[in-house]
């Protein structure tokens, strides 16, 4: 079988192992690649499913991209645990060992200073929904609309309801991210979520990234659970800590 050498990250040489059962992208078994002062992190992948062209068509199916993103964190995750990991792009793929050499070779200053800049930090998400409550179970359904104009005006009543619980949610998210950011490192606004591809209730007004020391994440989690607003309609998630993949740049050529 003709295969590829699929990255997960580059890192620091590291003491310790990677956990024996600990499997990868298409449930390969990730192995730890020495190249000088860096190490990656990679394994065997098909190239039936992973060189140019089929990679493409891939990246559009969604079970497929789910799967595959899964397994790519799962293997950053267990990283984290080790060593600084700078993660790469998701599907960063290599021909051989050699192409993952040339890619160390090539960015290597990028993923020295990187490291660096990223040692001893991790990253934490908080993302911010506005949810249309759902009406008491005692509620009595509404009765039928008796004219299109009375279904108008109904749904203009709805659609106000919800622009006031999409407001306050941006209220709060801009009251969030404001204080949060004083105890970050640095941040990052992300495109809000579709819930179609996140599966998550609600509409997503913030999305947001914050790299914290990771000594310090314990003040910072403290910090949204004094700020976490509690009226109906409006949730605040909060995600991590994870490998710092907001903050890394543009690294992982092909």
């Amino acid at each position: 079988m003709n295969e590829l050498c699929y990255v997960y990250a580059v890192t620091h040489p590291f003491d310790g192992p990677l956990a024996a059962d600990l499997r990868g992208v298409a449930d390969t078994r990730p192995y730890v690649l020495h190249h000088g002062d860096l190490v990656a992190v990679v394994s065997a992948v098909s190239a039936d499913d992973f060189n140019e062209i089929p990679l493409r068509a891939h990246l559009e199916e969604l079970d497929w991209l789910t799967e595959t993103a899964h397994a790519h964190q799962a293997v950053i995750a267990a990283l984290t645990s080790l060593s600084c990991p700078l993660p790469l792009r998701l599907a960063t793929v290599c021909r051989d060992e050699d192409g993952v050499r040339r890619l160390l070779d090539s960015g290597h200053d990028r993923f020295v200073r990187t490291l660096e800049r990223l040692d001893g930090r991790v990253e934490w998400g908080v993302k911010v929904y506005a949810e249309t409550p759902e009406p008491a179970a005692a509620s009595p359904a509404p009765a039928p609309a008796s004219t299109g104009r009375d279904y108008l005006r109904r749904r203009l009543q709805e659609r106000r309801a919800d622009e006031g619980i999409w407001e306050r949610a941006d209220t709060v998210s801009r009251r969030l991210h404001e204080k949060l950011s004083r105890h970050a490192e640095a941040e990052r606004l992300h495109r809000p979520q579709r819930a179609q591809l996140s599966g998550a209730a609600g509409h997503n007004v913030l999305n947001a990234a914050y790299l914290v020391p990771r000594e310090e994440s314990a003040v910072f989690v403290e910090s949204l659970d004094e700020l976490r607003p509690h009226e109906p309609g409006i949730r605040v998630e909060l995600t991590g800590p994870w490998a710092p993949y907001s903050f890394t740049g543009e690294v992982g050529e092909r």
